[in-house]
C-alpha cells in the first residue's frame, strides 16, 4: 500500500519549520509558549522544538495575554540598531504577546494575530522587542488597530509584566517603552531579515 503523500510526515521546528504568517508585518503566526495562567515560564528548545520549564516564575506574577514567539525571526543586529543603548540583539526569535477575550489556556498552539505596536526592552545590553498583537477575529480586540487604542491599565499591565518578571530582589525594574504599529512592522521586518542572513531563505 502506498503511503499518503498529502500530509507531513515529521512535525515541523516550531521557530524554522512553520511560516512566520500569512502576511507579515501586519498579519502574523504566533507560537505559544506561556498563557495567561501560567506562574512557570515555559520556553522553546532550540534544538529539539519541545517545550521546556525554563524557570518557576519568582513571584505569582503572569503574563496578561498569550505569550510566545513569531516563527522565523531572530533578535539579531538589525533588531539591536533599533533599540536605544543595545549592543547586541538577544539571540531568540522574536516575542510576542496576543489577546484574546476568551481564555486560552493550551500552550504549543499556533495563533494568527494582528500586530498593533510593541514594547522596547534592553536588557543588559540586549534588545529584547516585545510585539503586541491581537487574536485575528477576536469579537472584543479585533477591532482594535494601535496600542494607543488599548485600554492603559492593560499596556501597564504588559510593561509591569516585562519590567519584573526577572526582577531579583534590590534590582531595579527594566525601563519598558511603548510604541506604535508602524514601529512594530519595522521591527518584525527587522527580526525577519536577521533571521534570513543567520539562517538562510529569503525574509517573508
Amino acid at each position: 500500500m502506498a503511503h499518503p503523500t498529502t500530509f507531513q510526515r515529521w512535525r515541523p521546528h516550531p521557530w524554522h519549520g512553520l511560516p512566520p504568517g500569512p502576511n507579515p508585518p501586519a498579519l502574523v503566526q504566533a507560537y505559544v509558549e506561556i498563557t495567561p495562567f501560567d506562574v512557570v515560564k515555559y520556553e522553546i528548545d532550540k534544538d529539539s522544538g519541545f517545550l521546556r520549564v525554563d524557570r518557576p516564575q519568582r513571584n505569582n506574577s503572569s503574563p496578561p495575554a498569550l505569550y510566545g514567539f513569531v516563527p522565523r525571526t531572530w533578535c539579531g543586529p538589525r533588531i539591536a540598531t533599533l533599540t536605544p543603548g543595545a549592543t547586541k540583539g538577544d539571540g531568540d526569535p522574536l516575542d510576542i504577546c496576543v489577546l484574546s477575550e476568551r481564555p486560552i489556556t493550551a500552550r504549543d498552539i499556533l495563533v494568527k494575530a494582528r500586530v498593533i505596536g510593541g514594547l522596547t526592552m534592553c536588557d543588559n545590553g540586549e534588545a529584547d522587542d516585545k510585539i503586541i498583537a491581537v487574536l485575528d477575529g477576536d469579537f472584543v480586540w479585533g477591532d482594535v488597530d494601535d496600542l494607543l487604542q488599548l485600554p492603559q491599565v492593560l499596556v501597564d499591565r504588559l510593561r509591569h509584566y516585562f519590567a519584573t518578571y526577572k526582577l531579583r530582589p534590590g534590582a531595579a525594574p527594566l525601563p519598558i517603552t511603548p510604541y506604535d504599529k508602524a514601529r512594530a512592522f519595522t521591527v518584525v521586518d527587522a527580526a525577519l531579515q536577521d533571521y534570513a542572513e543567520a539562517f538562510g531563505g529569503a525574509a517573508s
